[in-house]
């Protein structure tokens, strides 16, 4: 009887697990189809790796949540590293205020961020669609400005991955409205 019982719970954490792995690649993978201009698997799947709380997903809704947490988080951490970029003495002045105009673009996005996941666990969909497609246009923005200028941006890369990861919950949260 004991080990039915043992059996029985490895096979229902297994299945569960299954489940909760299905949930990620299988609402990456309709994101990827629908957007592939915006959402690539590879990118989608990639977010989630590694996030104790994405293993215990069970549904899109709790996707949009997590993937509004990492953006969070890779705009605070946009902020470091532009204040690192700052602290080099090499840095032209054109190049500091394009940075300087970047820092303020990544602080917005981060309160962005937080009013739309606010937003969307109270089932305000559109103020939550307004206020994540406003953190998206960071990284545009700053692009924009070192081009502006005519200088190549140390952001570039950075740039692009905030941008696919503001996407994720835009396209999600598509997904949990039908």
């Amino acid at each position: 009887m004991k080990n039915f019982l043992i059996a029985s719970l490895v096979f229902f954490h297994l299945t569960l697990v299954s489940v909760r792995s299905d949930v990620i690649q299988e609402t990456c993978d309709k994101a990827a189809r629908g957007d592939p201009a915006t959402i690539r698997l590879d990118f989608c799947l990639s977010a989630f790796e590694g996030n104790p709380k994405a293993k215990s997903a069970t549904s899109v809704a709790d996707l949009v949540e997590i993937s509004i947490e990492t953006s969070i988080a890779n705009a605070t951490s946009m902020g470091s590293l532009i204040t690192s970029l700052l602290d080099k003495k090499s840095i032209g002045i054109f190049a500091r205020n394009c940075l300087e105009d970047c820092s303020e673009l990544y602080a917005l996005a981060g309160s962005n961020l937080r009013r739309g996941g606010k937003a969307f666990e109270g089932k305000d969909f559109g103020t939550a669609n307004i206020e994540i497609t406003a953190a998206m246009d960071a990284p545009v923005t700053c692009e924009d400005g070192f081009k502006e200028k005519g200088l190549v941006s140390p952001l570039t890369k950075e740039n692009k991955n905030f941008f696919q990861l503001t996407a994720i919950p835009l396209v999600f949260m598509k997904m949990v409205q039908k």
